[in-house]
C-alpha cells in the first residue's frame, strides 16, 4: 500500500467556524467526525456489498472497509476503500476559491462517489451517508428536530433543522451551529436522499443502490439563515445577500457541479506547484494544512451599503470577532489571491473605532465575540453577574462615551495600531487600492502618532503573543512598531500626503536606527531590550516584502542564522523562555531565508509535526516544539500565515 496522506485531523466540510467538520483519525472509520473544537458532528458512512455492511466513516460496530489511499490536496480530500470485492472512492471538496466569492461564501460541500467492481464479479450494492442530529446543536443533547423532504427541479432535498429556531443564540469559543438546517441533495437518477425509518433518532440519509459500476454527488450545505449580528443588523451570509436562497444555491450548485469542480482541481495543482518550487514537498503540506482552515475560521457578509466584511472568529481561544492580532497573522494567504477581503477584516474595525464608546488613541482589539460583532469584549470589565461561555457579551455599541468600559492595562495599543497600519498599507500594496486607508487617515494618524509616542522601547503592555505573559522593553513589538510607522509614511504617499509623508518616513528611519543600535547583539537580537534572552523577530519581514531597507542585510543574515541551532524536532520556539513554538511566526521568518536549504530547515519541522503529532486536532499554530504536543490554540485563521514564503516570491518578483 502506498504512503496515504496524514494530517492530525482531516478537513472533510469547511466553510465557517460554524458548518466545520473533520476526522481526526487516519482512517476515517476509527472515530466519529467533528467540529474542530471536538464537539460532535456525526457523519456516518456505510458500504453494503451482498449484505455485508461495512464502514468508511464514524464509528459503529460494522466491519471497517479497508482503507488503501488518502489524498489530501488545499480544496480536498479523497479516501479510497476496498470490501468485498468492491472499491469505494469518496472525495469531500469544499469549493473555496477565492477568486470568485459567490461560490466561496456559499455553504455547500460536493460529496463525490465512485463504485468500482475490483474482482470482476456481479455485486449488490448500497453507499449510505448519514447525517446526525448533532450536525445542527451545540453540544452533544440534541433537542427535538424537524425534517422535511421535496424535489427542487432536478434535485431530491432533504432537511434537517432543530424545532424550535433561535437565529444567533448566544457566543462563545467552543459554541457551533445551534440554529439553521442542513441540507442534503443529490440528482433524482443518482440518489435518494430520506430518512431511515429503522432509526430512532432523526436523520438524514443518502443512499444509492446499485448493481454495476456507478458514480454520483451528493451535495451537503448549512443554512444559517442570520449569520451575523453585526451592530444591531443581522446579516445573512455573502450569497445570500441578495435574497438567494439555500434551495437556489443548491440547484446552481449541481448545474456548475463540473465547472466548479474543474476549477477547484486546477486551483490545487497550481497552488501546490507553486508551493513545490518555493518550499519542496515539506512546504506543499504545511500549505495543504494550513488553506481551508484559515478560510473557514471566517465568515463572509455584506454590511447595509454592500460592503464587504471578513469576519474572523478567534478559534480556541476566547472566540473573539475580527480580532485584529488574529487578522495581522492570516493576511498572506488573503494578499496572495484575494487583497481585498484583508480590507473586508478591517472595516469592522474601523467602524467600532468610531464609536463612543472607543475613546482610546490606539486601534481596538475586536468587535466582539462571534458571531455577535457588537463592541470590543477584550479587556471589558465584566459590567453584568453573568459572562461565561454560550451569554452574550453587552452591546457596547449603544454605550455613550462616558462609560467606562475597558481595562487599559490589558490592552493591545502598540500591537493593534501597529497590524492596522501595516495591513492597509499592505492591501494598498498589493493591489493599488488604497481608499479605506484614505477614508480612515485620521484614525491611522492617531495610531501612528501612538507608534511614535510609545513604540521605540514599548512599556510593561500586552503583544499578541500575550500566552506568554506581559513583557517591557519587549524586542520584537518595537519591531513592529518601526514597520507601522514606514507602513503609515508609504499611506501618505499613495493619497497624496507627500509632505507629511515625508516627515513620517524620517521618523521611521529614526525609529529604526534606535531600534538596530539598541537590538543587534552578537548571537542575534534579544527578547528585550535590556538583553536578555532572544526571540523571533517575525515583525520586521514587512522590510522585506515593501522593500523598505530600513535595517541592512548583513543583519538579517545573522539574526536567521542565530535562529538555526535553536531549532527543535518539530519547529523553532517562539523565544528562549520555552519550547512552545508558533508555526505561523516560523513561517513568517522562513521566508527571510537566502537559500532553500535554509528554508527547509524552518519547514521540515513544522511538516514533520503535521506527520507526527498525537494531537488529533486541526492545524495547531502553538504546540511544543520538542514533544509535538498541541497547546490549545486550533483551527485557528492565523494559519494563513504560513503563506508568507508564497507571498514573498511573488512581490520579491514584482519588485
Amino acid at each position: 500500500m502506498k504512503k496515504m496522506a496524514r494530517l492530525p485531523s482531516v478537513p472533510l466540510i469547511t466553510h465557517d467556524p460554524n458548518f466545520s467538520i473533520w476526522s481526526p483519525v487516519d482512517h476515517p472509520a476509527a472515530d466519529n467526525t467533528v467540529h474542530w473544537s471536538d464537539a460532535p458532528k456525526q457523519l456516518i458512512g456505510m458500504l453494503v456489498v451482498d449484505g455485508t455492511v461495512y464502514r468508511y466513516l464514524g464509528r459503529n460496530p460494522k466491519v471497517a472497509a479497508m482503507l488503501t489511499d488518502c489524498e489530501i490536496t488545499p480544496l480536498s480530500t479523497k479516501y479510497v476503500f476496498t470490501a468485498g470485492g468492491v472499491q469505494l472512492t469518496v472525495r469531500f471538496t469544499s469549493p473555496l476559491l477565492l477568486d470568485d466569492l459567490d461560490i466561496l461564501s456559499t455553504p455547500i460541500s460536493y460529496v463525490q462517489y465512485e463504485v468500482a467492481f475490483l474482482d470482476g464479479k456481479e455485486h449488490h450494492v448500497e453507499v449510505i451517508l448519514h447525517a446526525l442530529g448533532t450536525v445542527c446543536c451545540s453540544g452533544e443533547r440534541v433537542p427535538t428536530m424537524r425534517q422535511d423532504f421535496f424535489q427542487a427541479g432536478a434535485l431530491n432535498v432533504g432537511y434537517m433543522g432543530q424545532m424550535i429556531q433561535s437565529p444567533l443564540k448566544g457566543s462563545g469559543d467552543h459554541m457551533t451551529n445551534d440554529s439553521g438546517y442542513v441540507f442534503f441533495a443529490t440528482r433524482k437518477e443518482d440518489a435518494e436522499v430520506d430518512d431511515p425509518p429503522e432509526a430512532y433518532t432523526r436523520m438524514l440519509r443518502c443512499r444509492k443502490i446499485t448493481d454495476a459500476p456507478c458514480s454520483f454527488t451528493l451535495m451537503i450545505g448549512y443554512d444559517e439563515v442570520a449569520s451575523i449580528n453585526y451592530f444591531g443588523r443581522l446579516l445573512p451570509g455573502y450569497w445570500a445577500r441578495n435574497g438567494k436562497t439555500i434551495t437556489e444555491a443548491l440547484c446552481e450548485f449541481a448545474e456548475r457541479e463540473e465547472e466548479i469542480l474543474a476549477r477547484c482541481e486546477k486551483f490545487d495543482r497550481k497552488l501546490l506547484r507553486d508551493a513545490r518550487r518555493v518550499g519542496g514537498e515539506d512546504y506543499a503540506k504545511i500549505v495543504t494544512a494550513a488553506y481551508r482552515q484559515t478560510i473557514a475560521a471566517h465568515k463572509l457578509v455584506a454590511d447595509e451599503n454592500g460592503e464587504l466584511l471578513f469576519i474572523s472568529k478567534e478559534d480556541d481561544s476566547n472566540g473573539c470577532a475580527a480580532t485584529v492580532d488574529v487578522s495581522y497573522p492570516s493576511v498572506p494567504l488573503f494578499l496572495l489571491y484575494r487583497p481585498e477581503l484583508v480590507s473586508a477584516m478591517c472595516r469592522p474595525i474601523f467602524r467600532f473605532a468610531r464609536m463612543p464608546i472607543w475613546h482610546y488613541d490606539f486601534a481596538p482589539h475586536d468587535v466582539g465575540r462571534y458571531p455577535n460583532a457588537i463592541g470590543q469584549i477584550y479587556a471589558a470589565y465584566a459590567r453584568t453577574k453573568f459572562a461565561n461561555e454560550g451569554y452574550t457579551y453587552p452591546p457596547y455599541y449603544l454605550y455613550p462615551s462616558t462609560v467606562d468600559a475597558y481595562k487599559f492595562e490589558t490592552q493591545m495599543p502598540v500591537e493593534e495600531s501597529g497590524n492596522m497600519l501595516l495591513m492597509l498599507a499592505a492591501v494598498g500594496y498589493a493591489c493599488g487600492d488604497w481608499s479605506l486607508a484614505k477614508d480612515n487617515l485620521d484614525l491611522l494618524r492617531g495610531w501612528c502618532r501612538y507608534l511614535l509616542d510609545y513604540g521605540e522601547d514599548p512599556g510593561d503592555q500586552l503583544c499578541t503573543d500575550d500566552f506568554t505573559g506581559h513583557l517591557a522593553h519587549n524586542v520584537n513589538l518595537s519591531a513592529k512598531a518601526v514597520m507601522g510607522v514606514a507602513a503609515y509614511a508609504m499611506i501618505l504617499d499613495a493619497v497624496g500626503e507627500a509632505d507629511e509623508a515625508k516627515t513620517i518616513r524620517a521618523e521611521a528611519k529614526k525609529l529604526a536606527d534606535s531600534w538596530l543600535r539598541r537590538a543587534d547583539r552578537k548571537g542575534g537580537s534579544p527578547l528585550s531590550f535590556d538583553g536578555t534572552g532572544w526571540s523571533q523577530k517575525y515583525n520586521l519581514v514587512w522590510d522585506k516584502l515593501f522593500d523598505l531597507k530600513l535595517l541592512p542585510d548583513d543583519f538579517y543574515r545573522r539574526e536567521i542564522a542565530s535562529y538555526l541551532p535553536k531549532i527543535n524536532r518539530y519547529g523553532l520556539p517562539l523565544d528562549n523562555r520555552s519550547s512552545t513554538t508558533k508555526s505561523d511566526w516560523a513561517m513568517w521568518v522562513a521566508s527571510l531565508a537566502e537559500n532553500k536549504l535554509i528554508f527547509a530547515a524552518f519547514a521540515k519541522p513544522i511538516a514533520r509535526f503535521l506527520e507526527e503529532s498525537e494531537s488529533r486536532v486541526p492545524f495547531g499554530d502553538l504546540y511544543d516544539s520538542v514533544q509535538g504536543i498541541d497547546n490549545k490554540f486550533v483551527g485557528r485563521s492565523v494559519q494563513g500565515g504560513v503563506f508568507m514564503p508564497l507571498l514573498m516570491d511573488k512581490w520579491r518578483n514584482k519588485q
